[in-house]
């Protein structure tokens, strides 16, 4: 299982890491911002497909910021379906 770690830009939570296995999203964890919604993405992602939280999530605004905790999640999926970010080692 490969795991990742991204740092946010535009949202509260600092950084943002995920676990990828078989294109489904895995530990999902926020480090900052609102717990009740950062727990509750967390647990409604484990498991789905990558692609499909892309497709969902992508572009959501929080407060006329331009990006969201979830937008800041598929954006960094999405790099590492692309093969553009480094896995954790």
């Amino acid at each position: 299982m490969q795991t990742y770690t991204i740092q946010t830009q535009g949202i509260c939570p600092q950084a943002i890491s995920y676990s990828i296995e078989d294109d489904k999203l895995h530990n999902v964890k926020f480090f900052g911002g609102c717990p009740g919604n950062t727990l509750a993405l967390s647990k409604l992602l484990e498991g789905y497909d990558a692609k499909k939280a892309i497709e969902l999530l992508k572009g959501n605004d929080c407060g006329g910021r331009g990006t969201s905790c979830a937008d800041q999640l598929v954006c960094g999926v999405e790099q590492a379906l692309e093969g553009k970010v480094t896995a954790n080692r």
